[in-house]
């Protein structure tokens, strides 16, 4: 008789058991700070208010009341049943500060019954919920990122491709780009049923395998748990009906397993709060770089007598054109010669223009680019409702006239100061299509918690000024 799928395989290896160790003990520590400090700053201000009821007293404990200790064990607790000490959720950062929330107002709730006229001090609670939703977040970030750069960066990950034969040589060279991966081998997507390929996967030590396109559910599931059993990463490159599956529950629905896809109840707010992150960062951004725009410009007028700022048109939202910001990186008359260099374009298709050693671009320019502070001035336009922070980057006019029919479903969303497309490989990318493809996957797969991820993601690009020229 053979053996379930879901039994448990071989042991993991030694160091896989201390990095699992090493990121659920780093999570927790960042949680358990990061809700000790909303505490403390919640006591600290509150003493100048309503002290805790007597009932609610329950004693100092390394300079914390014992109520917290309760919430903080309870808060955990919740935290381990959603998997948010698993390397794949730990990353859920706006279903963490979801879970804090739940539980700031599960505790409201028991105290009620526990006493009806017990009255907990509310600018405690306020404070110390929004300290902690707030303070949990921006830990685990900090936290996630850490633990992440620590492992890339002491060994290569080994990575097994499975896909068709036509996409297979474009994604082994993609992740052949990230010097931190190596392709340790490759398999046809339609031959993964076969016992000997699941084997070779196992043995060519691969500490994790990028699938796309597997041909039926069984395959999908027998590679899954057999993958799982060795304790190696599955990774699925996803399609758009995929995508949905994702965003479905499992329902039994007249006798047959179906995933129901339904509206949520507050529909709208996940964009309205992205909205509002775009006015209130694209504002502070602006303010507090004001002395660095100063600096820029200094910079610029001194090497080259011309405008500060360049003003170009790009396509935005329903195709509609715009007036972005930037800082001028090229000499004056830069239109003007970009016709001369149209033969020197290193982009294969010829969609997008990138010459690498371009002659327009100024020394300072040159290093603006590297750091990406040439885009800076385009949160006036986030401030303006004419871009956001995160989405598909505005393409100049000459761009949009050679896409193809499909390349215009990103102009559906609002355009973005960095996405997808800049954190994964920028100036690289051979071909436009493949950048077309990572704004489509945004624009199926958009959360706030994308979001996020691709922000931090474009500081680390940006801090080691990979990709751009």
């Amino acid at each position: 008789m053979s053996a379930d799928l879901r039994a448990s395989g071989k042991r993991l290896s030694l160091r896989s058991w201390v990095w699992r160790w090493r990121y659920l003990l780093g999570l927790l520590v960042g949680d358990v700070a990061a809700l000790a400090g909303a505490w403390r700053l919640a006591v600290y201000l509150n003493q100048f208010y309503m002290p805790l009821p007597p009932q609610l007293n329950w004693g100092l404990f390394l300079g914390l009341p014992g109520i917290f200790w309760g919430f903080a064990a309870g808060l955990f607790g919740v935290f381990g049943l959603g998997q948010m000490y698993g390397a794949v959720r730990s990353g859920d950062y706006v279903q963490a500060g979801k879970l804090v929330s739940w539980m700031y107002g599960a505790g409201i709730v028991s105290i009620y019954f526990y006493d009806p006229r017990l009255a907990p001090p509310r600018s405690l609670v306020l404070t110390a919920w929004l300290g902690s939703v707030v303070g949990i977040i921006l830990m685990r970030l900090v936290c996630c990122w850490g633990i992440r750069w620590l492992e890339v960066v002491r060994s290569q990950i080994s990575v097994f491709v499975v896909s068709s034969a036509v996409r297979l040589p474009k994604l082994a060279r993609s992740i052949d780009r990230q010097r931190h991966y190596q392709v340790v081998g490759a398999a046809l997507a339609s031959t993964v049923g076969s016992a000997a390929i699941v084997d070779s996967i196992v043995n060519s030590g691969a500490r994790e395998v990028l699938v796309e396109g597997l041909p039926r559910t069984e395959l999908a599931s027998r590679l899954y748990w057999r993958l799982r059993r060795e304790g190696i990463t599955l990774r699925l490159i996803p399609s758009s009906v995929e995508t949905l599956h994702r965003r479905g529950f499992p329902e039994i629905f007249a006798g047959m397993p179906t995933l129901r896809l339904e509206p949520p109840l507050l529909s709208g707010w996940d964009y309205r709060i992205k909205r509002s992150v775009d006015v209130f960062g694209s504002l502070f951004g602006l303010i507090g770089l004001l002395p660095l725009f100063g600096l820029i410009a200094i910079a610029i007028r001194l090497e080259s007598i011309g405008p500060i700022f360049f003003r170009q048109e790009r396509v935005g939202l329903n195709g509609l054109a715009f007036k972005i910001w930037k800082f001028r990186t090229m000499s004056v008359n830069a239109g003007e010669l970009q016709s001369q260099l149209e033969a020197q374009n290193e982009s294969r298709d010829g969609v997008l223009f990138k010459v690498r050693s371009d002659p327009r671009v100024t020394s300072v320019g040159r290093v603006l680019r590297r750091l990406s502070l040439d885009e800076l001035p385009q949160l006036i336009n986030v401030l303006l409702g004419q871009m956001s922070l995160v989405g598909p980057r505005p393409l100049p006019l000459r761009d949009v006239e050679r896409f193809a029919e499909w390349h215009h479903v990103r102009h559906q969303v609002l355009p973005g100061m960095t996405g997808l497309w800049q954190i994964s490989g920028r100036s690289d990318l051979d071909e436009f299509d493949d950048a077309a493809r990572l704004d489509l996957y945004y624009i199926d797969h958009w959360s706030l918690n994308l979001d996020i991820e691709i922000l931090v993601q474009t500081i680390g690009r940006v801090l080691f000024s990979r990709g751009a020229y």
